[in-house]
C-alpha cells in the first residue's frame, strides 16, 4: 500500500484513520466503526480503483512487470510515494515532515480503532518515520525489500530497486501524468461523502 499518498488523500483525522484500516480489516467490519472512518475506508477503495484503470500506472507497471508479473502494481505504489514525497508543488518540505508527525499523532489518538498487527507495524513506521523517508532512495529501497520480504511467490533478492533508480524518469512523468488526476477524484469523492452526512 501507498501509505503517505492514502493519509495525504484524506481530508479529516477519521478519514487518515479508515484510509489506514482499510488493508487490515474484513470488509464486514467497516460498518462497526464511527462514520468518518468509514468514509476513510470507502475513499481508500475509490483511490484503489482510479488508479489501477489510470493509464499512466499501466505504463509504470511496465517498469516492474518483466522481473515481478502480477506484483508490479505493488512496486508502482511504493514507487508513487517516492514521487509524491518529492513533491514540491504540493508541499515544502517542512509540510511534508509535519504531515508525517500528523498522521502518527492521530493514529496513535485513535489507537482503539486498530488491530493489534497495524499497532506493530505503526510502532516501526513511526520509528524509521516511514511517510516522511519515502523521499530518500533508501527508504525506498527499505519500502522495496519489504513488499519482497512479504510476497509469498517472490524471490527476495530480485533487482527492484535497481529498475526503480534505472527507470526512475519514467517512473517521474507517469506521477506527473497521473497524480493530478488521481487528487481531483479524490477530492470529487470526498465532497460526495460529505453530502451523505
Amino acid at each position: 500500500m501507498n501509505y503517505l499518498a492514502h493519509s495525504f488523500l484524506a481530508f479529516t483525522d477519521g478519514q487518515i484513520v479508515g484510509q489506514f484500516l482499510e488493508d487490515f480489516i474484513r470488509n464486514k467490519e467497516r460498518f462497526s466503526f464511527p462514520k468518518e472512518i468509514q468514509d476513510g475506508i470507502t475513499l481508500h477503495r475509490a483511490i484503489d480503483t482510479f488508479t489501477d484503470s489510470h493509464p499512466a500506472i499501466h505504463e509504470a507497471k511496465k517498469v516492474f512487470s518483466p522481473l515481478v508479473r502480477l506484483y508490479s502494481g505493488a512496486f508502482v505504489d511504493v514507487s508513487m510515494d517516492y514521487f509524491l514525497a518529492n513533491d514540491l508543488s504540493l508541499n515544502s518540505e517542512k509540510e511534508w515532515k509535519d504531515h508525517s508527525l500528523k498522521v502518527y499523532r492521530v493514529l496513535n489518538e485513535n489507537s482503539q480503532f486498530l488491530p493489534e498487527n497495524f499497532k506493530k507495524m505503526l510502532v516501526k513506521m513511526e520509528h524509521d518515520d516511514w511517510l516522511y523517508n519515502y523521499r530518500e532512495d533508501w527508504g525506498i529501497k527499505f519500502s522495496i525489500q519489504n513488499v519482497l520480504n512479504k510476497a509469498k511467490y517472490l524471490e527476495k533478492d530480485i533487482p527492484v530497486f535497481q529498475a526503480f533508480l534505472d527507470h526512475k524518469e519514467i517512473l517521474q512523468k507517469c506521477y506527473d501524468d497521473f497524480f493530478p488526476d488521481l487528487l481531483a477524484h479524490a477530492k470529487a469523492e470526498n465532497a460526495l461523502l460529505q453530502l451523505e452526512r
